[in-house]
């Protein structure tokens, strides 16, 4: 762990003494818990979170019937044309 020091006001001091009691945590762990809250939130889901979002839909999709691996080739270059119009 790192030691940091941050200033809060006496508003947020009082609220965030309040609810350490309530969970009967220490205040450092109620800090915690609120900047893993904004990191997940600025970052989106963690990698746990998304490989479990995958494996949801896995296989629940049916494909379009085409031969995407087999042509794969011949789609890449008519988009990059029709790109290009």
């Amino acid at each position: 762990m790192v030691r940091m020091q941050v200033q809060v006001t006496e508003d947020q001091a009082g609220a965030l003494r309040e609810l350490a009691a309530e969970r009967r945590v220490s205040i450092s762990e109620v800090v915690r818990g609120g900047v893993d809250m904004v990191l997940e939130s600025r970052l989106g889901a963690s990698r746990e979170e998304r490989r479990r979002r995958a494996l949801a839909v896995a296989g629940r999709f049916q494909g379009g019937g085409g031969a995407v691996s087999e042509e794969h080739d011949r789609y890449l270059a008519e988009t990059h044309l029709d790109w290009r119009r």
